[in-house]
C-alpha cells in the first residue's frame, strides 16, 4: 500500500511560519524525488519545491524562493517544508508527491506517481 501522509497545516497570520511534514511509505525510496505542490481555490495545482531523498538536490518555485526550505530526515523517513514569511497568497491545500527517476525540477503533476491527500494552509491578512 503506497502512502504519502502530510501533516502540519493550519491557520496562521501573514508573516508567521509553518512547517509541513510528509511521510512516505509502501514504496521504495531509492532514487526518489519528493515534491510539494499546492492548490488554491479556483487555481491549478502548482509546484512548490522538491528534493531528492538523498538530499543532494533541491529546487524551488520562484514564488517561494528565500521563504520556504525543503529538507529531509532519513532517520525519521520524513520530508519537511519549512515555510517562513507566509503571505495570504500562500493559502492553499499543500500536497506531497513523489516519484523515482525524475529531476527535482519536474513541475508537471502527471510526472508524479504518488500523492498524499493534502493538508490545508490558511494565511490570514
Amino acid at each position: 500500500q503506497v502512502q504519502l501522509v502530510e501533516s502540519g497545516g493550519g491557520l496562521v497570520q501573514a508573516g508567521d511560519s509553518l512547517k509541513l511534514s510528509c511521510v512516505p511509505s509502501g514504496f521504495s525510496l531509492s532514487n526518489v524525488v519528493v515534491a510539494w505542490f499546492r492548490q488554491a481555490p479556483g487555481k491549478e495545482r502548482e509546484y512548490v519545491a522538491a528534493i531528492t531523498w538523498s538530499g543532494s538536490s533541491r529546487a524551488y518555485a520562484d514564488s517561494v524562493k528565500g521563504r520556504f526550505t525543503i529538507s529531509g530526515d532519513n532517520a525519521k523517513k520524513t520530508v519537511y517544508l519549512q515555510m517562513n514569511s507566509l503571505k495570504p497568497e500562500d493559502t492553499a491545500v499543500y500536497y506531497c508527491a513523489a516519484n523515482r527517476a525524475i529531476a527535482v525540477s519536474t513541475r508537471t503533476t502527471s510526472m508524479y506517481a504518488y500523492w498524499g491527500r493534502g493538508t490545508q494552509v490558511t494565511v490570514s491578512s
